[in-house]
């Protein structure tokens, strides 16, 4: 272990002695902590870039599998329910921090930078994991530093949470991320529509609608949405209806009726055996297990 991952260490230990997750007062960063391993389960990741100074989580999205412990951060350009495993030693937890993804901060950030990258031809996941580099171990020193103090949070944590995007933008496979912004036009149109699906999650989704108005064919609609996020379009607004309604249960208190109807689901009976088949347990028992 480097200096700088122990460095990384302490300063959460300082910020978050105990296993919980942390909003912080910088929009779009929060910070979690993991006392215990965890089997595969089904997981709902935002669009997001994260960094572990402890701890080792495996994401497994169909037959791909992607790894990011202290020395590998994880990047999702585009939100995608997957499953999530994580591993820990004694009395070391998994201890982490996220940053949110904005389309618009990635495009003033290219704007900036006037980099003269093309962005991948091919159409890309929405998601991969990439070697931490000295510049990223040293930003993310520096922006729990700055987290640790009241004052340094508000002025010095968002301009250091800006520049580990910079960062990441420039490290290995940072072209995946700034095809988000226009530099894979296909990949830019279907993480438009994903964006609308989870932000829109309980409104009547028309498949065929969505391919048309990207002036697509159906069935190259449904292989560039394939391609990013392992699933149809039909199974990952699904996936996201079952994931947010599993939220509203376990932290509003929801019950499995309400939560179903909430989230766009017209017979609660489907609901049921569609969440049993992703969670592996019917909504009530798998709620109680949760809290």
């Amino acid at each position: 272990m480097t200096e700088k991952q122990n460095q990384m260490i302490s300063l959460f230990n300082q910020i978050i002695p105990k296993e919980t997750d942390i909003t912080t007062s910088v929009p779009g960063l929060s910070l979690f902590r993991i006392d215990d391993s965890f089997s595969r389960t089904p997981f709902s990741y935002s669009s997001e870039i994260i960094i572990l100074a402890q701890g080792e989580k495996v994401v497994y999205l169909g037959d791909d599998i992607y790894t990011y412990d202290s020395s590998h951060y994880l990047v999702l350009p585009v939100p995608l329910p997957a499953e999530c495993e994580g591993r820990t030693e004694s009395d070391k937890p998994i201890l982490g921090l996220s940053i949110y993804i904005d389309p618009i901060e990635i495009g003033e950030i290219l704007l900036a930078m006037e980099d003269s990258k093309k962005g991948v031809k091919a159409l890309p996941k929405g998601i991969y994991s990439s070697p931490m580099n000295d510049d990223i171990y040293d930003a993310a020193i520096r922006l729990l530093k700055a987290i640790a103090d009241p004052q340094d949070t508000s002025v010095l944590a968002p301009m250091i949470k800006r520049e580990i995007i910079y960062r990441v933008l420039q490290g290995e496979n940072g072209e995946i991320l700034q095809s988000l912004v226009h530099r894979n036009r296909r990949f830019f149109q279907i993480a438009k529509v994903i964006q609308k699906i989870n932000e829109s999650y309980s409104d009547k989704f028309d498949i065929d609608k969505m391919a048309e108005d990207l002036e697509m064919s159906n069935s190259t609609f449904h292989s560039s949405f394939k391609a990013i996020t392992n699933s149809s379009p039909l199974q990952y607004i699904k996936n996201v209806r079952l994931h947010k309604a599993r939220t509203f249960m376990i932290q509003d208190g929801l019950n499995a009726n309400s939560a179903a109807f909430k989230v766009g689901y017209e017979s609660p009976s489907q609901f049921s055996r569609e969440y049993k088949r992703l969670f592996g347990s019917t909504p009530a028992k798998d709620v109680a297990f949760q809290r």
